[in-house]
């Protein structure tokens, strides 16, 4: 009998697909068995043969055939090439003849994360226009403009912020999905773009991939059940007279392939199934994606078999192109070509003859361009490919009428921004947040809550838009947003307020649970804080590590008697049996977005005791029971989730549960590999030294200690629990440094290019009296040091705050941070005070100060 969990049926095809390779007496890729090549064995005639919905169209192609006539090949590879709106301008596209520009995470007009509605529109009327300017001999071929808008058109002010996918799975409805689309693509076209970096149809395996919330579901028929509703959306039906036309968009079905199947969830990482696995599984949308008429598809920044998608011609154009019919145009991701064998960001014609048509070289397009031409030239890369790549990007131009519709300002749609956010948007949204919640306890039935009681509403959650929306959300990863940047929005406390207050009771609102009078019954929000691809993986799904202040506000208000409702916000499932146990009812609410009022609708009752909504919800990713339980342990016999797919109670289920199992099964050292310093200890294979100015070190064995010329000491403090801290203070009397120092050396080269920084949680006891440095190590000679005085007195004298350091600074510092062993030294010949509580790697915005990036003098 099949397995009814998704997980546990894609660990028995694998185990089938070994057999059945076996017998067949066929090589399969490292990592499963045997010694195939590398990109593991393919056999496309086993692949899925969608029909391409597309017929026929003789007046298109001639259309293509006559403007390819008159290209020059210049002008042909500047079709293929992609950049970046931060990193070119109009005129580089009149020059070049670009193709193609993307607004990639962080990229905004201006630099500003929160740029206004009508300044999108001005630079995309402003691309358009070069694409066309006709001066030089140049062809006039309209630039076509992509966007992350993955859950709405997240990335503009006022937009209409819909629920993640991990929460739109759980709704199990297709035809939302549809309507969502649709919305999406109406509200992209307000404001200038044309083609939207969506659907993501991977099927996550392991949770603890940072990008687990944009995959639908772990199982792969409902990922194929939503991929072709969302493609339609977005697209229009064909056929239909509304297909392309311009309230819609061009959508792009990503990332092509397995990137959900990576070994331990690493992002950018290697699919190591068989082939079966990755045909059945992991390309599961595509098929319905392509029979929808998708008209791109995005290549993975991941590996299959140890190769690159973005290198791959047996999967990019013998499966997709060939055996899948896909007739519309392959992008790569983020130069994801740079990651090819032999390749760097700036040539790679290996991508272009796997069958990539339109390469994104986001920063590093001119030099592209520039190899790839050379390449052109030479024969590298057929003339062949260069015409086929052209064309299939054409035929979407054409299709879309972009040569016909004039700047984007004078489309149907440009510059009515009174859509963004419109009314009947944000009611979808707003019923899209209310399917897709979980009810995974209702202890004695404690929901639906009485909106006529007093009601506290706490949890850092409870109040934040950026921490209910998550990850590409106005900024790349959905920090150092403010509550101004959504104005046609509402947060979970609004929500609440306005529906107890309408039925006439009370609501309080206190983060950290200090009521001013008792409430009848409390509603704590917690959850991640924002995050997305590559900051976003953990290395196990124990819940905020090392910090169980959530659990002890539940706790206490258990204590004085409150039930407890928590609304439980993530990107994924997660450990967090303590908090359900503490908790009366829990629901698991994954990022709603911009309508927290959805959540009100669900858990308040009528005032006649009936219930406006009940939960409708069923989990599409099974909940772990241990945090050690992700992908490596679905295979084994004793699988058993603490909260299976499809689990999800309604108000007529029994809603109570036993006690869950308390034991987390991770350690806090394999929980935080990212954390130096905490809760008085250091990590593993660290240790902390004081140096005096001959910079001989001298390991801190017992506190206090000190330098023999006075110049530095050190002593525990408390700030959140006994001695849990460390004061340095430096007297001035001769210059001396703190430095964490590494057993063994470590490679972080990979979180700096994902923006990751080393955060100190500290406070300055006394302010610098002079020059301030803060560096990193790398071997004899090699390091870097970054000024620290300008930082350390713009923070509050005698409060604790967090600081921020990006890698990045040391690395454009001259640090090589392949080989760290110095981790961080703070170094000053001047008197200093500052304490100290933990220090780890984190994502950045995470810090509430950022060191800016400058060299020391």
């Amino acid at each position: 009998m099949a397995s009814k969990n998704p997980r546990a049926r894609a660990a028995a095809l694998r185990r089938g697909g070994l057999v059945m390779v076996a017998a067949l007496g066929l090589t399969v890729g490292p990592g499963v068995a045997g010694n195939a090549p590398a990109g593991g064995t393919i056999h496309p005639e086993r692949w899925p043969a969608p029909a391409w919905p597309l017929p026929a169209d003789p007046a298109l192609e001639a259309r293509v055939d006559a403007l390819l006539a008159t290209m020059t090949l210049e002008e042909k590879v500047g079709q293929i090439v992609q950049g970046d709106i931060s990193s070119l301008t109009p005129e580089d596209v009149r020059k070049y003849r670009l193709g193609s520009v993307l607004a990639g995470g962080g990229s905004d007009p201006g630099g500003k994360y929160n740029a206004t509605p009508a300044q999108w529109l001005a630079q995309a009327d402003a691309f358009y226009e070069a694409s066309m300017d006709t001066r030089g001999g140049g062809k006039a071929i309209p630039i076509l403009y992509g966007i992350d808008a993955v859950h709405g058109q997240s990335n503009v002010v006022g937009a209409t912020v819909f629920p993640h996918n991990i929460g739109l799975g759980a709704a199990r409805n297709p035809e939302l999905i549809r309507e969502i689309g649709r919305i999406t693509a109406i509200e992209t076209r307000t404001t200038g773009m044309e083609w939207a970096f969506a659907p993501t149809v991977a099927v996550p395996q392991d949770d603890r991939w940072g990008r687990s919330y944009e995959g639908y579901s772990e199982d792969p028929k409902l990922v194929a059940s939503y991929a072709g509703a969302m493609v339609e959306g977005l697209q229009g039906k064909v056929g239909d007279k509304e297909f392309l036309d311009s309230a819609h968009v061009v959508s792009s079905v990503k990332h092509y392939l397995g990137d959900g199947g990576t070994s331990d969830g690493k992002d950018q990482g290697d699919t190591q199934v068989d082939e079966a696995e990755l045909r059945d599984v992991h390309n599961a949308g595509y098929p319905p994606a392509i029979a929808a008429g998708t008209q791109a598809v995005m290549i993975s920044f991941s590996s299959y078999q140890g190769v690159k998608l973005a290198g791959h011609k047996p999967l990019v154009t013998d499966v997709l192109k060939g055996r899948m019919n896909f007739g519309g145009f392959v992008v790569t991701d983020w130069n994801a070509h740079g990651q090819v064998a032999g390749c760097d960001n700036t040539q790679c014609p290996a991508t272009v003859n796997a069958g990539v048509d339109l390469v994104m070289a986001p920063d590093s397009w001119k030099p592209f361009y520039e190899s790839t031409l050379a390449a052109a030239k030479a024969g590298t890369i057929p003339i062949a490919r260069i015409d086929d790549a052209v064309r299939r990007l054409l035929r979407v131009k054409f299709r879309l009428g972009l040569f016909d519709a004039g700047k984007p300002s004078q489309r149907a749609l440009g510059g009515k921004f009174e859509l963004l956010g419109a009314p009947e948007h944000r009611a979808v949204a707003r019923q899209a947040v209310r399917e897709s919640l979980v009810l995974l306890k209702n202890q004695r039935g404690v929901l639906p809550l009485d909106p006529k009681q007093k009601l506290l509403i706490a949890g850092d959650g409870a109040d934040s838009m950026a921490k209910q929306s998550g990850g590409w959300t106005l900024t790349w990863q959905g920090t150092g947003t403010t509550r101004a940047d959504f104005p046609n929005a509402e947060t979970i406390w609004e929500g609440l307020k306005s529906a107890v207050e309408s039925a006439g009771g009370s609501a309080e609102l206190a983060l950290d649970g200090q009521y001013r009078s008792k409430p009848d019954a409390a509603i704590v929000v917690i959850g991640e804080n924002p995050y997305a691809e590559f900051q976003g993986d953990l290395p196990t799904l124990l819940y905020k590590p090392g910090d169980d202040s959530d659990l002890q506000l539940i706790r206490k208000l258990k204590a004085d008697g409150i039930p407890v409702v928590t609304v439980f916000l993530s990107g994924r499932p997660l450990w967090v049996n303590r908090e359900i146990n503490a908790s009366d009812a829990f629901v698991a609410a994954w990022l709603p977005g911009s309508e927290g009022g959805g959540i009100a609708d669900v858990l308040l009752r009528r005032p006649d005791g009936g219930v406006h909504y009940d939960f409708k919800g069923k989990l599409s990713f099974s909940w772990p029971r241990r945090a050690d339980q992700y992908a490596n342990n679905v295979g084994q016999k004793d699988y058993r989730p603490q909260f299976a797919y499809g689990y999800g109670l309604t108000y007529a289920s029994k809603g109570d549960l036993a006690p869950l199992p308390e034991t987390a099964g991770v350690s806090l050292a394999q929980a935080q590999p990212g954390l130096y310093y905490g809760l008085g200890m250091l990590a593993p294979g660290l240790s902390m030294a004081l140096e005096g100015a001959d910079r001989r070190a001298v390991g801190i064995k017992t506190l206090p200690a000190a330098l023999g010329d006075g110049s530095i000491r050190i002593a525990a403090v408390d700030h959140r629990r006994q001695e849990d801290a460390r004061r340095v203070t430096w007297s001035g009397s001769a210059r001396a440094r703190l430095a964490l120092i590494a057993d063994t050396a470590k490679d972080l080269t990979r979180e700096a290019n994902g923006d990751v920084q080393l955060m100190l949680t500290l406070r300055v006891d006394a302010p610098p009296q002079g020059d301030v440095a803060v560096a990193v190590a790398c071997g004899e000679g090699c390091g870097a040091n970054l000024p620290l005085r300008e930082s350390l007195a713009s923070l509050p004298a005698g409060q604790w705050t967090t600081l921020g350091i990006p890698l990045k600074c040391f690395a454009l510092a001259g640090a090589d941070l392949s080989k760290l062993s110095g981790l961080l030294a703070i170094e000053t010949a001047a008197p200093l005070q500052l304490s100290f509580s933990r220090i780890a790697l984190a994502p950045q915005g995470e810090a509430e100060r950022t060191l800016a990036c400058r060299t020391s003098k």
